[in-house]
């Protein structure tokens, strides 16, 4: 039978354990509660992480193996080692708690209540270790000795795994859950008579394009997009059932598809009359349950997919090609923005358009709204009185004008939007320009190919290279190096803040920099 002593500690080490352990659940959140990909993330990433906890395990371990020691021979020295062991336990994992809860994240853990379900269900699987695998009041062998001084101190050795099966345990619950909250979204929609319905999806390009597709709705709809880059299945079943009003008209839903199956569960709830497809894989478009499709035309794999499927209304938007339903002619894009002439292929009519937004691939963004605000009805001013009105975006090619001009592109995680940034930078010649870079992430086979030609195409565009990272910027020095860039100007820091730091420095008055991609707090280190 446990002793008061036991039980008291078991309380005391499962509650320190859930503290301690708010990183890796962290970590299991912004991996969508994904284990499969959680595991990978602390194989490839979590080894710092694991180390600590291992220490503190380790710590209780030692010292109950002196207490062992001494367990015949001093009963009074026995008995302070192991308060001491157990003590120093305790102390270690709520230090690394306090430590954890200081360091600043990029997108701090959000106490939802299924995070919460998960702390308890970790406290309880702790509590339940910690009791049973107390140490007995006898002591058989060495095997006996190792086995509970290990044992007793398992959840803490092993907190990011002990993490990973409280998740395990409580996924019938969670899947459950899930499927009633999804269910009363999916009941709301149907509910909403009426309401105009947009999935919009792509390789990248959706957050802006659903952006710019609400300003411009707005005039004549009451409408709702998904916020930031709420585009999983949970994160747009929270919108609709939290945000979702009877006086709403349209609702535009940002599809990601990160995992499979994800684009086919979200058109399931939404059920989109109109899709929009910005750059996107083949297997796509057949799992949206919209009437009318509007592809962009520019990208080869979407106009494939254009020609093959069988939607009745379906148009292309674009600059490039023919066949287009919406096109962007006499295109000027700089500094400060872009001007260009908005074209209906179809009537013949055309609307001068200027907006902040830089690039050209905003340009491409633009259409795609424009597109579909068109088919709905809009008249060519209407859509550029409100291309004109249209606000830089956060964190998406955001300029911010100082002594030192910033170009915010933090968000942009894929080739084809590092090429249109850099593209951009080129604009501000001659000023200093700076590029500072993570890399991008989730490459797969592809990884280093396109890292070597980030590298070449930030040779053609910067004058200064800040790579933030390990292993992972190598490639992106190589083709810096490749192509000539000097080796002095290429400077390689652990982290954004002490990237940050050397700005004073690299970029005097008058200077440019870009952010280039911004890493997610799962991916650091690497």
């Amino acid at each position: 039978m446990n002793s008061i002593y036991d039980i008291a500690f078991a309380f005391l080490a499962a509650s320190a354990g859930v503290f301690a352990a708010f990183r890796p659940i962290h970590m299991l959140q912004l991996e969508s509660y994904q284990g499969k990909m959680y595991f990978k993330w602390l194989l490839r990433y979590g080894t710092k992480t694991a180390v600590e906890y291992i220490l503190a395990g380790s710590m209780g371990i030692l010292l109950h193996l002196a207490w062992a020691l001494f367990y015949y021979s001093s009963p009074f020295i026995s008995s302070v080692l192991l308060y001491a062991a157990d003590a120093a336990y305790l102390a270690a994992l709520i230090y690394i708690g306090l430590k954890n809860q200081k360091a600043k994240a990029k997108k701090p853990l959000v106490f939802t209540s299924r995070v919460k379900r998960l702390c308890i269900a970790l406290f309880l699987l702790s509590f339940i270790v910690h009791l049973k695998l107390s140490f007995p009041n006898m002591i058989s062998s060495w095997v006996g000795i190792l086995f509970t001084g290990f044992s007793r101190y398992l959840p803490g050795l092993l907190s990011p795994i002990f993490v990973l099966l409280a998740h395990v345990i409580m996924l019938p619950l969670e899947n459950s859950t899930k499927q009633w909250y999804y269910k009363d979204a999916k009941r709301k929609l149907a509910n909403h008579k009426g309401l105009i319905k947009v999935g919009i999806t792509g390789s990248y390009g959706k957050t802006s394009t659903k952006f710019i597709l609400q300003a411009i709705l707005q005039e004549n709809f009451n409408t709702l997009a998904t916020p930031s880059s709420f585009n999983t299945p949970m994160g747009i079943t929270r919108v609709i059932r939290e945000d979702l009003k009877p006086e709403h008209e349209a609702f535009i839903a940002e599809m990601g598809a990160r995992y499979k199956g994800d684009i086919l569960e979200l058109c399931k709830l939404v059920q989109p009359e109109y899709a929009i497809i910005t750059s996107v894989g083949k297997q796509h478009l057949e799992t949206f349950g919209s009437y009318e499709a509007v592809i962009n035309g520019d990208n080869p794999d979407c106009r494939k997919m254009f020609e093959a499927c069988a939607i009745k209304n379906k148009f292309m938007f674009g600059i490039d090609t023919d066949g287009l339903y919406i096109k962007a002619t006499d295109i000027k894009v700089g500094k400060d923005g872009s001007s260009f002439a908005l074209v209906d292929t179809q009537s013949g009519e055309s609307a001068n358009c200027s907006t902040v937004l830089l690039g050209r691939h905003n340009i491409l963004n633009i259409l795609a709204a424009a597109s579909l605000a068109r088919y709905l009805k809009f008249s060519m001013e209407q859509i550029a009185g409100r291309i004109r009105e249209l606000k830089p975006i956060e964190h998406r090619l955001e300029l911010i004008k100082g002594a030192v001009t910033v170009i915010d592109d933090a968000f942009n995680a894929n080739p084809e939007g590092t090429k249109a940034a850099l593209e951009i930078l080129k604009e501000f010649a001659p000023s200093r320009r700076i590029i500072i870079t993570p890399g991008m992430v989730e490459l797969g086979a592809e990884e280093e190919a396109l890292h070597r030609e980030f590298g070449r195409n930030i040779a053609a565009a910067a004058d200064f290279a800040v790579l933030v990272g390990l292993a992972r910027v190598e490639p992106i020095r190589a083709g810096l190096l490749e192509a000539g860039f000097p080796a002095e100007h290429i400077v390689q820091v652990a982290s954004l803040k002490e990237a940050t730091e050397l700005l004073p420095v690299l970029a005097p008055a008058g200077s440019v920099v870009l952010f280039e991609n911004d890493l997610p707090d799962n991916y650091e280190n690497a």
